[in-house]
């Protein structure tokens, strides 16, 4: 069985997700389905259909959190150090196409965000960045076309 990088932060998140999806949206889905069946004929009615789609839903993703949960490595960047690119490192990017730093936190796959600056190690700049040290070129392969970036900085916090 495989462990599953994920920072402190992304592990409190899908614990929080986890039990709002049995305490509130699975009760809320059995009690949709208790009122559907109500209302009689179940082989023609909607209501019904659509309350055990997104119980199916709610049920696959418990399902699908506990087991990431199972099998979760949880890292505190706060704990590492180093001038190499690690999982949970802050790192400060130059791109050379560009002409532009930018800045991204190494995380779990779950946790990517973008709008957050935050990207998956296992995404293509995540991929580029892991291993290198600060002062270090390396190629990123995107869908745009192959872009040339030396690792500025690589911050632990």
């Amino acid at each position: 069985m495989q462990n599953i990088p994920m920072t402190k932060v992304g592990h409190r998140r899908l614990k929080d997700e986890l039990h709002r999806l049995k305490t509130v949206e699975r009760p809320k889905v059995v009690s949709a389905i208790e009122e559907a069946r109500a209302h009689g004929d179940l082989s023609e009615n909607a209501e019904y259909d659509a309350a055990k789609d997104q119980q199916g839903f709610v049920e696959g993703r418990i399902r699908e959190i506990q087991g990431k949960l199972a099998q979760a490595e949880v890292i505190d960047p706060t704990t590492l150090s180093g001038d190499r690119v690690m999982f949970g490192a802050t790192v400060t990017i130059y791109d050379f196409d560009n002409d532009e730093e930018a800045t991204y936190q190494i995380v779990g796959d779950d946790e990517s965000d973008l709008k957050e600056n935050k990207i998956s190690y296992s995404s293509p700049i995540g991929r580029a960045l892991i291993g290198k040290s600060v002062g270090e070129e390396t190629t990123i392969k995107a869908p745009k076309g192959d872009r040339i970036i030396e690792i500025m900085d690589v911050e632990f916090k």
